[in-house]
Parts: C-alpha cells; structure tokens; sequence
C-alpha cells in the first residue's frame, strides 16, 4: 500500500526535506547572530550549502526515474516554504500571519496545478 522509503517516489522527498534544512539554516542561520563578521556568515553558510548538494543532487537524481523536472522542482519548492516556515518561527521567533499562510495556500494552489498537468 506504502511505497517503501527507499523507493523513487518517497526517497527524494526525503533526501528533499533533508537538503532544505540545510539550505534554510546556511540562508537564513546566520540572522541569529547579527554581530557575526558578514566574510564568517559566508563562509559558513557556504559550508553548509555543500552539505545541502549532498542531499539535493541525489535527490534529483533518483526523483527523475518517478516524476518530471516540474514536479521535482515543485516538490522542492513547497518543502522548503514547509521547512522556511519552521525554521522561521521556531528559531528566529518570526510571527505567521494570515496573509502569510494565504499565500503559502496559493502556491501550494500552483503546486496541485503542476502535479495534474498532462505528461509532456
């Protein structure tokens, strides 16, 4: 019933999921720490935005063989406002709105068009 997790279908939502928190945290890790040297806050980030290919690559690469580059892009793209949202709130005390969430709703919107598109 369950595609198992090694599988191309769930496999790279994982390595996805995986390669967004290391992007949010390289992107946006820094603004914790405002007195960091802005030279010391790109090099960390950049650091950290090799550990994210690690997981994004992959992903892309085994995602190919169960979904189109729109889906996979799609995929990515809802994950990361998924992780951003996280991310935002939870370690830099960011407030949701409503209007934020209407337009996360949006775009999640967008992303059931591309997931109903016929196949190219």
């Amino acid at each position: 019933m369950f595609a198992p997790l090694t599988s191309p279908v769930v496999l790279p939502i994982i390595l996805l999921c995986l390669s967004n928190l290391f992007m949010t945290v390289a992107w946006y890790g820094h603004l914790k720490y405002p007195h960091m040297g802005m030279a010391l806050a790109i090099f960390g980030a950049w650091l950290i935005a090799g550990l994210e290919y690690c997981f994004a690559v992959p992903a892309n690469r085994i995602g190919i063989q169960a979904y189109d580059v729109a889906q996979l892009k799609t995929i990515q793209e809802v994950i990361t406002l998924i992780v951003f949202v996280g991310f935002a709130v939870l370690v830099l005390g960011q407030k949701i709105t409503w209007q934020h969430l209407v337009g996360f709703a949006l775009i999640a919107a967008g992303a059931a068009f591309v997931f109903h598109a016929p196949k190219a």
